[in-house]
């Protein structure tokens, strides 16, 4: 990172950032090239494990391509303030943000789809949810395991 003042290392300050983040960006390659989506995200930390879960319909593009495994890239961001200044080149902007790597699957325990499923309503509403199995097999959900994480702010 050029800009190392920007930093953010602390494991506490990561996780403060995500947890206001709410949309997350996922890169993924499958056999017709790059591709890029925003989701909306839940996750769980385990000891030094971190993992975003996903849902989504279950078929499509993406489906295909995280349903075969593969690694993906990430971007989350937040807070952002535009601070005008006196001449366009002054300009600059409050931020915090995200990136990473990680590798995505499919979860098909139902179990574990209830859990990640409630993760991504408890992130995004601040309430819990439970689902039925009847729910869960509705939808297809994912999961990807943080491998790689930093972050980065300008106050």
């Amino acid at each position: 990172m050029r800009r190392t003042d920007r930093a953010v290392t602390a494991p506490s300050q990561l996780l403060q950032i995500l947890h206001r983040c709410k949309i997350l960006r996922i890169a993924l390659q499958d056999s017709q090239g790059l591709y890029i989506v925003p989701l909306n995200f839940g996750y769980t930390q385990q000891a030094d494990r971190l993992s975003f879960y996903v849902h989504s319909a279950r078929e499509g593009r993406k489906v295909d391509a995280m349903t075969a495994g593969c690694p993906v890239a990430f971007e989350l961001d937040c807070d952002f303030q535009l601070q005008p200044a006196d001449t366009p080149c002054k300009y600059s902007c409050s931020y915090a943000s995200l990136t990473g790597t990680g590798q995505a699957s499919p979860v098909t325990d139902p179990v574990e789809k209830a859990l990640g499923l409630a993760a991504i309503m408890a992130h995004q509403t601040g309430w819990d949810f439970t689902f039925s199995e009847t729910q869960t097999q509705s939808v297809a959900v994912f999961r990807i395991d943080v491998e790689q994480m930093t972050g980065k702010q300008k106050a």
